[in-house]
């Protein structure tokens, strides 16, 4: 059964992208894969098991894990970390003041 499998892999130069064909190349049923060095991601295609694809490419040495960053995702992921720091600047303060409280004492 053909199917396809992401990953993202930590690679930094075109080395690392060596070192993932090279694995890639060397598993079998491997039809086709991409590798997209800007983004860290892998897609491969063909009859393969998702967790043999990310066992293969971790042997690289490179941290490799399952891509799971779906478009729908990405605004509501942005919109959390936008809400984050806001939410971490009153918790803060209060740190802040009994700190300063103490030091009063």
């Amino acid at each position: 059964m053909s199917q396809t499998v992401e990953l993202k892999v930590g690679m930094s130069c075109q080395g690392c992208v060596g070192a993932v064909k090279r694995v890639l190349g060397k598993l079998d049923g491997v039809e086709s894969y991409d590798i997209d060095l800007e983004q860290q991601k892998v897609t491969v295609k063909g009859n393969v098991q998702p967790d043999v694809v990310l066992q293969t490419v971790s042997k690289t040495g490179k941290a490799t894990a399952f891509w799971e960053a779906p478009p729908a995702e990405a605004p509501a992921a942005k919109a959390a970390e936008a809400e984050a720091p806001a939410a971490e600047a009153p918790v803060a303060e209060p740190e802040i003041k009994p700190s300063e409280t103490v030091a009063a004492a």
